[in-house]
């Protein structure tokens, strides 16, 4: 029975098309074209549609020409193998009428369609197509029949459930060769071939006598024939790149950079809308849903293989504000696995998965597509001077928010070395509500988050970068090494989401007639704006904070002076400061840890972050010297927590007897600095009940024996327990106060008018590094140059030092109240070293020009 189908299926050929023997093969076929078709057919396995060639109704009186939408080898072998099984008219035999010859009968519709920002339409089709139409037009008599088909590389990806398969399910991008060759061998046993109704040609053409008009009308009809039968059998296109980019490069402002790009740099016009349209792309994600869902799958495996869990607190607050909001997720940014694992999170909670702001740093091969695909978007590290570059991401940013797709970027613009939140870089951010003020398209909310690790990735990278290695490019090479990672345990992740900030009402408060306000980027009321959002939303990260067992390890081990300390005593610590974070609560949002002190310590040493010594009189509790350097990061990501009873327990510690007014003066002599760094959330005038309450706690747990009837407070007698407890609590603060006391130290040292703040930047750095070489003061962070760069800008803020005309800083007798506030707070064998230290470095520069200082 299949013996006659196939005789009949010859015959039926027979009578649409000459007999081979007497056609010369057109010179891509041949044996060479056999053996490929035989390879791939090894893999692959069709389903044809229709099943059988009567359906398709051809004409036997009228010449047969295929249309193929993708110029791939695979699709035409496909098609050239499934016309011999249907015993339809060869592919790839050539096409004759006695009216028209040409040397094969089909024609890819475009190079590459799908993957084309901006098709021309007049360069694009086959030559194949140009002359059909030339000869139809000037031969009323000739007619072809065009026969579409449809060939899909696996089945629509929301049934994939597998990470390969999903991966490279057929999709709406385009398709490299290599992702082709991967689709045949993960998908050839499910591939879908459908020959689909004739056209007749000449039908098409309706009497049209301009051959140009009608290849293009020809073109739009075979383009909107594929792409409905691409959306019936994967869904619409749902692709941001070409929804999305077609518009952006015709806005008004891209094409006014456009003409000032060609004008400024003498090109010509199409060179500059060609760097427009590079640009375009650079920037652009692609987001492609078979990739995401693939992804998740992926990183369900790594986050099971490397975590013992991800704990996600507050989620409730973002579903609350989805419906109808724009949102723009904001995290901390403390390792590259912060912006996959937040995607996961939110894609795994049924929400769409935000485009992703990344450094193009991180658009490297395979990488750079990969994340491009799960919703990045990617922006240069420098943009001055690229006018046309930054108005192509300006506008793109603003298409994004315009039409409600949610975002996420970082605003501390790169990693955290030192553990800390740092100081925002406004960008990207002012864009954002520049982009909001010119439209207001939809209410827009901002959503802290604070990602919170309890062992990093990144550890290692960021020791050595501390001890003055320099920044090592991301590389291909650095992934495939990262695959060991997979073999550690690096313990529980917390990510908890803060309270959303409603953009609109935080402008109300800010500048009430914003709404009236030119929209300009230089405008002063919107940059001042956009600082106070950065500083909000900085705090809010802060106020979102998860404690975890290694942060209460590291505020406490380190404390101590050889970063040991006997078992039964740092579990007393730990539970001092528990009990501190609950009486003295920073935030609403702050998620404590509850464990009871003897398990935090198990847990820490279960994940080899501090060692355990067995001793006769009680076990002792250790970290080495690359622990302690790692611990120190955990202890900054929740240092601003402690802040204030650690200010307290400074002050009494090393003055052992003051008044309680001294101390409130003291400390609001120092809070602006330190507000300034840490982002802490409370106004000066707030801070007199909370330095009461802070007291109370600390008069309870013992550590402070305080005397209302004479407002006195005391320090523990030398010789009882609490004393050492009281001063391991002020150490959690230290290395904060002596960086700044360093910086006010060199400052007079050298004297008004005489440092640059680049000089001043270098002088701090090298000296932090000496002082922790000579003295062994704290951990390498400690010297971190972009820490001191923080103070002398907080110290500019708070209008302590200023910069004269010649780019020197300048200042009064204030830094010296400022240093003798910060010195109350040190004890005395710290402020000598220090003070030292800055005077034999002003002598070694006091004869030198000022402005080599620089």
């Amino acid at each position: 029975m299949r013996a006659f189908a196939s005789t009949a299926r010859r015959r039926r050929g027979a009578q649409i098309h000459p007999p081979v023997s007497q056609l010369p093969l057109f010179d891509f076929t041949g044996w060479t074209l056999n053996v490929l078709r035989r390879i791939l057919y090894l893999v692959t396995r069709t389903q044809v549609f229709p099943e059988t060639p009567e359906m398709l109704k051809l004409r036997p009186d009228l010449p047969v020409c295929y249309v193929l939408n993708e110029r791939h080898l695979s699709n035409l072998l496909v098609l050239d193998h499934e016309c011999r099984e249907l015993g339809l008219p060869a592919a790839l035999r050539p096409l004759r009428d006695p009216a028209f010859t040409a040397r094969r009968s089909f024609f890819f519709l475009s190079r590459n369609e799908r993957g084309r920002l901006v098709p021309n339409p007049r360069s694009d089709h086959s030559q194949l197509l140009k002359s059909l139409v030339r000869t139809a037009v000037a031969d009323p008599r000739f007619d072809v029949q065009l026969v579409p088909v449809t060939i899909l590389w696996g089945r629509e990806p929301d049934k994939q459930d597998s990470i390969l398969k999903a991966l490279f399910a057929e999709t709406w991008q385009s398709v490299s060769t290599l992702r082709q060759l991967f689709a045949i061998v993960i998908h050839g046993r499910h591939t879908v071939v459908r020959f689909n109704a004739p056209i007749s040609l000449r039908e098409l053409l309706s009497g049209k006598t301009d051959a140009s008009h009608a290849v293009r009308k020809l073109g739009r009809i075979l383009r909107v024939h594929f792409r409905r039968q691409r959306e019936m059998a994967i869904g619409p296109d749902l692709s941001h790149r070409h929804t999305q980019l077609r518009t952006l490069l015709n806005t008004s402002e891209v094409r006014k950079a456009i003409a000032d790009e060609a004008q400024s740099k003498s090109i010509s016009l199409l060179a500059a809308q060609r760097s427009a349209r590079d640009f375009a792309l650079e920037i652009a994600s692609d987001y492609t849903y078979s990739v995401v869902r693939a992804f998740a799958l992926f990183l369900t495996w790594v986050w099971n293989k490397v975590y013992n869990g991800v704990e996600v607190h507050n989620f409730e607050r973002v579903t609350a504000v989805a419906p109808g909001h724009g949102i723009v997720y904001v995290p901390c940014h403390r390792s590259h696995v912060d912006y996959l694992l937040l995607s996961y999170i939110i894609f795994n909670r049924g929400l769409m998965v935000p485009h992703i702001a990344a450094g193009a740093n991180l658009n490297l091969p395979l990488v750079g597509s990969i994340l491009r695909r799960s919703g990045a978007f990617f922006l240069r590290r420098k943009i001055k001077g690229e006018a046309l570059y930054a108005t192509v991401f300006v506008e793109y940013l603003h298409l994004m928010i315009d039409r409600g797709f949610p975002i996420e970027y970082f605003i501390e613009g790169g990693r955290s070395r030192s553990g800390r939140t740092l100081a925002p870089k406004a960008g990207i951010l002012a864009m954002t509500i520049q982009s909001f003020v010119r439209s207001r398209a939809r209410p827009l909310v901002f959503v802290p988050v604070y990602i919170g690790y309890e062992k990093l990735m990144e550890g290692s990278s960021y020791l050595a970068e501390l001890h003055g290695r320099p920044k090592k490019s991301e590389s291909l090479t650095d992934l495939v090494s990262a695959a060991r990672l997979l073999k550690r345990n690096f313990g529980k992740v917390h990510v908890n989401f803060g309270p959303p900030l409603a953009l609109a009402e935080f402008l109300d408060a800010q500048h009430p007639a914003w709404r009236d306000e030119d929209s300009n980027a230089q405008a002063p009321w919107l940059r001042s704006v956009v600082d106070a959002t950065a500083t909000v939303l900085a705090r809010s990260i802060n106020a979102s904070a998860v404690v975890n067992p290694v942060n209460l390890i590291a505020v406490t081990l380190l404390s101590t002076p050889k970063h040991a300390a006997d078992l039964r005593l740092l579990q007393k610590q730990i539970e001092h400061a528990q009990y501190l974070l609950t009486e003295t609560p920073y935030a609403e949002s702050i998620v404590a840890c509850d464990l009871p002190a003897g398990e935090v310590v198990d847990y820490v040493l279960r994940l080899d972050m501090a060692e355990r010594h067995p001793h006769p009189l009680g076990d002792m509790i250790r970290a080495t010297d690359q622990q302690a350097a790692l611990l120190a990061y955990f202890r900054n990501n929740v240092l601003h927590l402690f802040a204030l009873p650690a200010l307290l327990a400074c002050l009494v510690s090393h003055n052992q007897v003051l008044t309680r007014q001294r101390a409130k003066e003291a400390i609001k002599g120092i809070y602006g600095l330190l507000r300034a760094e840490l982002f802490l959330p409370w106004e000066v005038d707030q801070l007199d009940a909370l330095i009461d309450r802070t007291e109370a706690a600390l008069s309870r747990r013992g550590l402070i024996l305080g005397d209302s009837q004479i407002a006195i407070l005391r320090a523990p007698s030398p010789n009882s327990e609490a004393s050492p407890e009281l001063r391991q609590l002020g150490e959690i603060i230290r290395p904060t106060l002596e960086r700044q006391f360093l910086t006010l130290a060199l400052l007079q040292h050298h004297g008004s008018g005489r440092l640059t703040r680049a000089a001043l930047e270098d002088a701090t750095h090298l000296l932090a590094q000496r002082l922790a070489l000579l003295y062994e003061f704290n951990s390498a962070e400690f010297s971190e140059k972009l820490l001191f760069a923080n103070v002398i800008r907080n110290l500019i803020d708070a209008g302590i030092l200023r910069l004269d005309d010649a780019g020197l800083l300048c200042f009064d007798e204030r830094i010296t109240l400022a240093a003798a506030q910060t010195e109350l707070l040190l004890a005395a064998d710290v402020r000598h070293s220090i003070q030292l230290i800055a005077r034999a470095a002003s002598a070694a520069n006091s004869g030198a020009d000022p402005a080599a200082d620089s």
